[in-house]
């Protein structure tokens, strides 16, 4: 849990200072006010990165430098952003005077995030379900985020040579064999997450709709055999590399993949009302709570950036008697919205 942070040259603020409660966490004002720089802050901290945005975005415009200062039930931790010459920052880690370059799993702190561009999850493109399952994975498998980015740098090598046209035939096998095989651990574990998520999504939803009509399902539409992957996929591309070569870009992979959610069989997206979508979220956000908490032995953090608003009284009851326990911080342009459902037992924080 955290106690205070310090924030100097990140994002919006200056030199500011605040302190925390171990319970729910207000951060209210207008907008513009910095509450999801707050957010994103705590974020940047635990885990080692922003939810929405590159590392020179996080440094104050035109500052030589940022950082972040939080102390915690267990670490003291730092964060320093040093933008470079050729664009880039240089990111440097202080847990306990401890130096690192990068948060290790082991390093980082168990957070779930619920913001506004996941009400898009159901409805949205297919990238936000991957990242969603990748975040978690991130957080709950050693070696997934190294696995994540290797495969992105192979695909991105093999996309550019295939827009370079019918010349470099000969050069992608080696390409398309390290693609099947890192794409196929990204796979896997991606089926496996959502086997975990399918097993109690059900019943949770049936809870807190206070419902027994409805039978939700997840499935991971794999482009493979799951279960012989990296053969599979690297078939898949031997097939498909004339297709992939008149494209310019790789056709198939974990790339290419989705989660998908249904109701009584039917696709959600096409189906679900708003309120049985914001209830299939607000199910999904209490199973990655749980998750991380069996997977790191350990309470996540839980950040909840202007989404309290966008429940209605029965989910913003159900999301209230989940909190219990859990470090929380909440952002609001309205205060007695969110306050009324803690009564009074929870610490503001007042921006702008």
């Amino acid at each position: 849990m955290f106690s205070d942070i310090r924030l100097q040259r990140f994002r919006s603020y200056r030199d500011e200072s605040f302190e925390f409660e171990t319970g729910v966490n207000i951060i209210v004002g207008p907008n513009a006010s910095g509450k999801t720089n707050l957010l994103e802050a705590l974020l940047v901290a635990a885990t080692g990165g922003s939810f929405r945005a590159k590392d020179a975005e996080l440094v104050a415009f035109g500052a030589p430098w940022s950082r972040i200062d939080v102390r915690g039930t267990e670490d003291v931790r730092v964060v320093k952003l040093l933008p470079q010459e050729n664009g880039s920052v240089k990111k440097e880690f202080i847990i306990n005077d401890q130096k690192l370059l990068r948060l290790s799993l082991q390093k980082t702190i168990p957070v779930v995030l619920f913001e506004p561009n996941h009400l898009l999850l159901l409805h949205g493109s297919p990238d936000l379900r991957r990242e969603y399952l990748d975040n978690v994975l991130e957080q709950t498998v050693s070696g997934y985020g190294k696995a994540r980015r290797d495969y992105r740098r192979v695909l991105a090598q093999r996309n550019a040579l295939l827009k370079r046209g019918l010349s470099v035939k000969n050069q992608l096998f080696a390409w398309n064999i390290r693609l099947s095989e890192t794409g196929s651990h990204l796979a896997k574990e991606r089926h496996t997450l959502v086997e975990h998520i399918n097993e109690r999504i059900g019943g949770l939803y049936r809870n807190l709709a206070h419902s027994k009509a409805a039978e939700v399902q997840v499935s991971y539409t794999a482009s493979c055999d799951i279960v012989q992957y990296s053969s599979s996929l690297l078939q898949a591309l031997e097939r498909r590399q004339d297709e992939d070569i008149e494209r310019g870009y790789t056709t198939t992979g974990p790339h290419r993949e989705d989660l998908r959610l249904t109701f009584n069989g039917r696709d959600a997206s096409e189906v679900a009302s708003r309120g049985e979508t914001r209830t299939v979220l607000l199910g999904l956000k209490i199973i990655e709570l749980q998750l991380l908490e069996e997977a790191r032995g350990r309470k996540p953090l839980l950040l909840l950036d202007d989404v309290f608003s966008e429940l209605d009284g029965k989910r913003r009851k159900a999301l209230t008697e989940v909190i219990g326990g859990y470090q929380t911080f909440i952002t609001t342009t309205d205060a007695d919205v969110v306050v009324q459902h803690f009564m009074n037992n929870c610490h503001i924080i007042p921006l702008g």
